[in-house]
């Protein structure tokens, strides 16, 4: 029996001008974003749709790209497109959340705009990130730890494509040995922090304190985590792995490898770019994959009748 899988991006994906066609035509997704601007304060609107250099900076991106997947997500369940299950990477996570109905849109706007605020001020210089490709994991792993200083696996998204993540001089000397040991190429990432690295704990310690107040619902359909790339079906776990999510790795390539297992052969991709479609063609070729970041890509969907 075939399944479909909705799947979320994550940062680097963001650009000016992202969901602004749904805004335009639908009200569903007007009234996301106005959602999101009561519960954060902040014109999300106009971070998404007009140049600012904010819409790169973390504490900013995170919320700007939430709140575009939520909007394309809830117009699209408007059309009846539904789910078996669904994932996000790292703050993709959160529209996994909003499409499993776990918790209230206004709950999670307030929540990624405050875990955007935590992981900028946790590390905020002195961090970086740099991918690494054409190496097997358990390569990188190794080199990893035995490089001085705090340097680790931020990443596995698809075969021959890892990120590590730590302190600026630990992951320089890191993708200096990983060269050095085969790796294709070492390219720095252009990121704001050192993100899912142990640098950022504290960060997740504060994230745990805003879950705190917040009501979580079972999950209508099995989100997968990227913690432990397994599906998440009770709401009692939930508080808990989202707090660890900021330190943790991201599992990506094991989540895609679980669903796979589990019968999905469709994939949608919602939000901007094509990041996640890219991954999962070096994971299968045996499978559909539709990416829906503007309205012509959703009625291109709806004709192919999924």
């Amino acid at each position: 029996m075939s399944k479909t899988a909705f799947i979320f991006p994550g940062q680097g994906a963001q650009y000016c001008g992202m969901g602004k066609d749904f805004y335009e035509k639908y009200d569903t997704a007007r009234e996301i974003y106005e959602l999101a601007e009561q519960a954060t304060g902040l014109d999300v609107a106009s971070l998404c749709f007009e140049e600012d250099e904010r819409l790169h900076i973390t504490e900013y991106t995170q919320i700007a790209m939430l709140t575009t997947e939520v909007a394309i997500l809830r117009v699209l369940e408007d059309k009846g497109l539904k789910a078996d299950c669904c994932a996000g990477l790292s703050l993709g996570e959160y529209g996994a959340l909003a499409a499993a109905r776990v918790m209230e849109p206004k709950d999670l706007f307030s929540l990624i705009r405050s875990r955007g605020i935590f992981m900028q001020e946790a590390y905020p210089t002195g961090g970086a990130m740099t991918a690494v490709l054409g190496l097997d994991a358990d390569v990188i792993r190794g080199v990893c730890e035995e490089t001085e200083g705090i340097v680790s696996i931020a990443n596995d998204n698809c075969p021959g494509q890892i990120v590590i993540t730590g302190e600026e001089k630990a992951v320089q000397a890191a993708a200096a040995k990983l060269l050095e040991t085969g790796a294709k190429r070492c390219v720095p990432l252009k990121v704001s922090g050192p993100f899912h690295s142990a640098l950022l704990e504290g960060a997740g310690d504060k994230l745990a304190e805003k879950l705190a107040d917040v009501e979580v619902h079972t999950p209508v359909i099995p989100y997968l985590c990227n913690v432990e790339a397994a599906p998440v079906t009770e709401a009692t776990r939930v508080k808990e792995l989202l707090a660890r999510q900021v330190s943790s790795s991201v599992r990506w390539r094991e989540t895609m490898e679980r669903m796979l297992a589990d019968g999905v052969d469709t994939f949608i991709e919602i939000g901007p770019g094509k990041t996640l479609t890219g991954f999962l063609r070096k994971i299968s070729r045996d499978i559909t994959v539709y990416n829906v970041e503007k309205v012509e890509d959703m009625e291109k969907l709806l004709a192919a009748d999924v």
